[in-house]
This record gives structure tokens, C-alpha cells and sequence, in this order.
């Protein structure tokens, strides 16, 4: 089941969803220290993260599931977000350096084909980053959070899921040690919280990061997939976002 994008941009408004955001992008720099020349492709909700490479990168898009629904990003500048099918994406072959999937696939009903998809328009060489609900983490259980709706993941789950779609996990780390409840009082310990939540609790992370690579020494999925007609529909210039349903 998906998140609805209003539901989502509401909670990282908050100051909650400003903690996570900010974690979470701090985990990413950390992965990948450097977005310079590279052409970044997040799917899912990535907007809250995508800040942290928009002005480096030579090029960012956010992808957002007909699902889940699409807003503008960033505000007040040309829109860099579309709203398409997760499993048909409206991207040449190997046209993105580096994918970032938040809010995706506790959500998708299409794991195997929204994986070819992100095979298929990853460069040879690049690096996918996976943002998942840890199944052992506090924040998938907690009733208000967006983690807390969907499919949550193990190390274990995630690693055999990118494995057995021709991904090769390089690394995986926690994020998001602090509760999701008393956030105020956390929230001004965070960062040390992260630093003593890895070292001592691991498994307890709210969060997995998973970085892994294409694999391209095999042929993918019994052979070239069949190539259906892509379509997508941008969001609208103005304010407020493309709906799927009318409120």
C-alpha cells in the first residue's frame, strides 16, 4: 500500500520529518560523498533528500508512483518531478548515474519489474541507494509514521531481494536510531544517537540504507525485457500536485 504524497509532504513539514530528512540525507553524503557530474534519479517520495545533491549533480529527476500521487519539487523553481508508472519509466537505457529509492518498495505491488526498470536506466557502473523500513526498527511499528505503512524490510530480505535482480549489495547501515516518540527530546541528540545507535544497537535502526551496484556480467532476467510504451504525466506548474483522486 502506498503513502499518499500529500500525507507524505505533510509529515516532512513537521519538524519530525525534518529530523528524518536530515539524517537521512547526512547518511547519503556519507555513502556518496560526492554528486558532481553525476545524473541522480530518485523513486518513490525522494524530495526530502534529493536537497542534498541538487546543486552538485548534473542532473536530478524524482519519480514519483501513479499510486502514491506527485507534487512540484523544488518550489519556486523549473519542476523536476514526474508521475509514472514505477514498473514503465519514461528514461533512456543507462541514463542515470545514481538512484535513490525512498518510499518505494515497502509500497510496490511490482518488485520485480520496478527493479528491471531501475536496471535497465542505471549506467553500467553506477550505484543504487535503498531507504527501507527496517523490519526489527521502532518507526515501522509506530502508528502516524510513514515507515509504518507498507512492507518493512530485514538486512537479510533486502540484501536477497536487489541480489536476485541483478543488484550486487555493497554496503548496508542503519539510520534513524532516534524513537519516533518524545522526538523533541531526541530530536536535539540525534546526531550522537546515531553515532551510539550504530555502534551498540545496529539491528534496532528505524532505517536500512542499502548501497548496491549493477550487476552486468549476466543477461538480465532471461533476456532483454520487452520494451512497452512509456508514458508519464509531468506535474503541473503551479502549486499543489497531480491527484490520482479528487478530495
Amino acid at each position: 500500500m502506498w503513502n499518499d504524497a500529500v500525507d507524505l509532504r505533510e509529515f516532512y513539514a513537521g519538524a519530525k520529518g525534518h529530523l528524518v530528512a536530515r539524517l537521512v540525507s547526512q547518511r547519503m553524503r556519507d555513502i556518496w560523498p560526492s554528486f558532481a557530474g553525476h545524473r541522480v534519479l530518485g523513486i518513490g517520495f525522494p524530495t526530502p533528500f534529493l536537497d542534498v545533491c541538487r546543486s552538485e549533480a548534473e542532473r536530478v529527476v524524482a519519480a514519483m508512483p501513479a499510486g502514491q500521487g506527485v507534487l512540484r519539487w523544488p518550489e519556486g523553481h523549473k519542476n523536476l518531478t514526474v508521475l509514472t508508472d514505477e514498473h514503465i519509466l519514461p528514461l533512456a537505457d543507462r541514463s542515470m548515474d545514481r538512484l535513490v529509492l525512498v518510499h518505494c518498495l515497502e509500497g510496490s505491488s511490482h518488485l520485480q519489474p520496478l527493479l528491471r526498470e531501475c536496471w535497465r536506466v542505471l549506467a553500467d557502473g553506477g550505484r543504487l541507494l535503498v531507504i527501507v523500513a527496517n523490519r526489527r526498527g521502532l518507526w515501522a511499528r509506530a502508528e502516524g509514521s510513514p515507515f509504518a505503512l507498507g512492507r518493512p524490510y530485514s538486512t537479510g530480505q533486502i540484501t536477497r531481494l536487489l541480489r536476485d535482480n541483478l543488484f550486487v549489495p555493497l554496503q548496508t547501515t542503519g539510520v534513524l536510531y532516534a524513537p519516533p516518540i518524545g522526538w523533541r527530546l531526541f530530536g536535539t541528540w540525534a546526531a550522537g544517537l546515531e553515532r551510539l545507535g550504530g555502534r551498540l544497537f545496529p539491528t534496532f535502526a528505524g532505517l536500512l540504507a542499502v548501497e548496491a551496484e549493477k550487476q552486468i556480467y549476466a543477461v538480465p532476467f532471461g533476456g532483454a525485457p520487452a520494451r512497452a510504451s512509456r508514458r508519464s504525466v509531468l506535474a503541473r506548474p503551479a502549486g499543489g500536485g497531480i491527484r490520482r483522486t479528487c478530495r
